[in-house]
Order: C-alpha cells, then structure tokens, then sequence
C-alpha cells in the first residue's frame, strides 16, 4: 500500500463503516458493523452514543491492524444526520442514548410551535419544516426529561450536539466541541442567511445555544486525534466532516451544481445542488450541501423518514431472512396485485410532513399473496422518492432526466428497475454503494491537495420500461392511499384542507409544463 490514504468513517443508523480511500477515490480497504436500534416506545427510536463510539473506535482499530503500513493522512467524518447526543462535558460520558432522526418522541413540542403560529417564521430561518425529524425539539425534550439537566446546561456542564460532534469530542478527549455546516444546518437552530446559530430559533425551541457546537467549514481541519482515544491514529488530522447525504452528493457530483441524487437507506434523501437558497412551496427543505474553500454551497433536499427500512420492516413480517429473500418473492408476481404499501412507520416526510400519519396496506384481496405484498414494499419505496423528484421538479422549475442513486438498497436490481419505471427516469448506480464515505474522502484529499483524478468504472444506467398505463395505475392507486393514511391523523385533516404538496407524478408535471408553456 504505496502512497497516503484517507481513513473514511461512515457512521450509520444500521450499519458504520471505516474504509481506506486513494486519493484516486479507489477502496484499498474496509470494514464495517451492524448497529443495533431500540424502540422503547411506540414511535420512538435510539441508539446507545457509546456503542455509537465503540463501533467506530474499534473499526479503526480493526482497519489500522489489518494495514500496518498505511499512510494515514487524515480521518474524515461522514454521519447519520438529526439525531442527538447530551453528555457531560466533564466525563464525556452520555446521560441518555442518542435520540434518532427517525425519533418521534418530540411530536409534542412540535405541535404547540405549529398551533402558536411559528411554523412560518422557522421555516423562514431554518428552511425546515416543523417536524420530529429535526433536533431542535429534541434537545429540548431531553432537557426537559433529566432530572436537572436544565440546570446544569446553564451551570456549563453538559454538550450537545448530533453525531459529528460527538465523535470529534470522543476523538479529541474533549478537546474539539466543533460541527460543520451541513450538519447544523440539518438541526433547525441554524439560520441560513447568516449561517450561523439563530437566537430567535434557539428562544422558540428552549435550547441554550451554550450546549451548541461550534460552526466550521465542511473541508476544515477540525483538531488531531488525541493520545489514547485511539492509538493507532494519535496525532492524525480529522480533516473533513459532512453529513452522510450531503457526502453523497459530494461523491456523486463534487462541487458542480444540477446533479440530482438520492441516497436509500435506512430513510432516503433527494438532493441537488443549487446556485443560491431555494425557498420550496411543494414541501421540501433548504439546506447547506457543504462549506467548502470559505463558501457555502445551498441545497434542495426532501426526507423520507422510512424507505429501505420498510423493505426490512416487511420481509420481517413476511418471515423473510434479508432484502434478498423480499426480491426475490417480489419477482414471484409480475405486479403488485392491487396491492398498495404506504410506509409512514414514522410518519411522513417529504412532501407530506404528516408526522402522525401510520402505515397502512390497502387493496388486498382473496388473491393477494405474499408476493404482491413484497412487490408494493419495492414499489412504495420507488413512490416515495417519486413523490419528492415531482415536488423538485416543480420548485426548480425544470425536469430530471436522469436521478444517481447510493446506498445499499441500490445493490436490488429489482428496485432500481422499478424506480425507473415509475419515475419515467434513467437512475444511475455507481459501481459501489459506499457513496457516503467516498463524498468526504474526495473531500478531506482536496482539502490537503493529495486529490488524484480516478479511473473506476462507470456507472450503471437502468432505463425506465414500463408502460405509460401501468405506471397512471399504480400512481393512482398510490395517491388514494396516502391521502388515505394523511386523513387518519388530525394533522393530516390540518394539511388537506391548507392544500399540500404537488404529488403528481414525474411524467405528468413534465406534460403539464409543456400544455402551458
């Protein structure tokens, strides 16, 4: 192993991963582990921040050892975004598992914001929607529930902050209380036109902005790992943070603008680059993509709180082992039967930002088999991201022709075959899914300027195939459904009668915009 190499963290809600990475970009070497998820309440999700630590202290232990004679140059930060972690600034030690983006426990707090007439002015300030996604209700519900930790946030005792900023304290013994921007602009206490944290946003949520990191550019060099938290990399630079999204766009564009992207996993992310701050009217977010050489890069982006965790949460359900075994009955069926699966487990995202929506499957039948039940888990995933691409399209005012895809989910033929069809687009898939951990690789290498031009292979483009009265069918059906699921929960009645976000599919925004001109 010739020549410096990047140390790449990928810290995930399932699953963390620690690569060696060229500056060409190639994978010399990696490892990873599971993670594990609790669910001690309905709707509510966590980790423990410590096996958080573990697991990525002891892949770099893992990868180290199995390279001694690798030139590290520096380590880069990708992570699961939104989700929190309050500790002891004394002991670093945490006073509650880490709070999950996927966490609904704020739903409360959330609510009294939106009916007290604030949710114009956050989104305004933040570009994100009120919703339990978001650590701003978060945090101040974990300050709420410990016993004195209200008190002892104003006596300078504990730090909060989401999973970047948490690693780089544990990798610095303390010393580092940093985040960038991508990550805080993922918190709603972040303002983006100062970009910086916002008073206003911090007083509505009940946070204390001394528990908040501080804020630095994506390509910084955020501090040097300290003696003995892991010895293998004492002294080794961390050089580049990103949320795992944002890293992804990275990997998938660099710093051009116009690509669209979406990243499937545990939730899924569509991404673009834009030249200045979008303001969404279908229901999407305004986010910084990353700071880099001093300057800010903005961003559209819509969350689906549950995408390739619904195919695990059926085949569970199906009593099926892995993905594998729910493609392969999926393919059983050459259609889904009638059978329509909205995946609001934890409410719904983007466009929608109905957190009280529930799953639910409709359209089953006496003929209905386990096979149509597997193909509309595909399906729905392929729907959801459709649903966001449309509402994309209709604040840009242009059209997608082609959407790259990372993640695992994208290694299922079956769903990227169906997410063609469906979205009427060519999808691109790269010929590894690490896109996260390669993103702040190609990152950290420029930022040092040992970045090399790669020759990997292309990427892999699946054209769309389906009929065009099949896929009106299936968005039909699709439609009824969420509208369905919304109407069930009070704050969905709320949003139908306020008008929502478009949910037309890709096609038809394409042919209204032509009739009009």
């Amino acid at each position: 192993m010739a020549g410096p190499v990047i140390l790449a963290i990928d810290q995930g809600t399932t699953n963390t991963k620690a690569l060696l990475v060229s500056p060409a970009g190639e994978i010399v070497l990696s490892r990873s582990r599971a993670m594990d998820v609790a669910h001690p309440q309905p709707g509510w999700a966590e980790q423990s921040a410590t096996a958080i630590w573990d697991a990525v202290s002891g892949l770099i232990a893992e990868i180290t050892e199995a390279a001694p004679e690798a030139e590290i140059a520096a380590l880069a930060l990708s992570n699961q975004r939104e989700t929190v972690v309050l500790w002891d600034a004394a002991t670093g030690e945490p006073l509650a598992p880490a709070v999950l983006w996927q966490c609904r426990r704020s739903e409360g707090r959330c609510a009294q914001l939106r009916e007290a007439g604030h949710e114009v002015e956050i989104f305004a300030r933040s570009g994100l929607a009120i919703d339990p996604l978001f650590p701003a209700a978060k945090i101040a519900w974990l300050l709420d529930s410990l016993p004195g930790a209200r008190e002892r946030a104003a006596r300078g005792e504990l730090r909060c902050g989401t999973i970047d900023s948490w690693l780089l304290w544990k990798l610095t013994g303390g010393a580092v209380h940093a985040t960038d921007h991508s990550n805080a602009s993922r918190t709603q206490l972040f303002n983006l036109e100062t970009l910086g944290w916002d008073p206003v946003l911090a007083d509505l949520f009940d946070v204390p902005l001394s528990l908040l990191p501080e804020i630095r550019g994506s390509d910084s060099r955020f501090a040097v790992v300290a003696p003995g938290a892991v010895p293998s990399v004492e002294g080794v630079p961390v050089h580049a943070v990103m949320g795992d999204s944002h890293a992804a766009l990275y990997f998938h564009a660099g710093p051009r603008i116009g690509a669209t992207k979406v990243t499937i996993g545990t939730g899924s992310s569509v991404m673009t680059a834009t030249p200045a701050r979008v303001r969404s009217s279908h229901g999407l977010s305004s986010t910084i993509a990353w700071h880099r050489q001093g300057t800010a890069q903005h961003a559209l982006e819509g969350n689906i709180s549950v995408s390739g965790h619904a195919a695990a949460f059926a085949g569970g359900l199906l009593g099926l082992p892995d993905g594998e075994a729910l493609r392969a009955l999926a393919e059983t069926v050459p259609d889904n039967g009638g059978v329509v699966f909205v995946p609001a487990l934890a409410g719904l995202g983007a466009p929608y930002w109905c957190s009280e929506a529930r799953g639910a499957i409709s359209g089953l039948s006496l003929g209905t088999t386990r096979g149509h039940i597997a193909r509309a888990t595909l399906e729905a995933i392929a729907l959801q991201i459709g649903d966001v691409v449309a509402a994309m399209e209709a604040d840009l005012g242009i059209a997608a022709s082609q959407i790259a895809v990372d993640g695992g989910a994208t290694r299922n033929d079956l769903l990227m075959q169906i997410l063609a069809d469906l979205t009427d687009r060519r999808v691109s898939r790269p010929p590894v899914a690490e896109a996260s951990a390669l993103g702040v690789a190609r990152l950290a290498a420029e930022a040092l300027g040992i970045a090399e031009e790669g020759d990997g292979a292309g990427a892999d483009v699946v054209e769309p195939a389906m009929a065009a009265a099949q896929r009106a069918r299936i968005w039909g059906a699709w439609k009824a459904a969420v509208a369905t699921a919304m109407a069930l929960s009070p704050l969905g009645r709320e949003q139908g009668r306020s008008g929502q976000a478009e949910t037309r599919n890709p096609r038809e925004l394409r042919e209204a915009k032509a009739e009009t001109g």
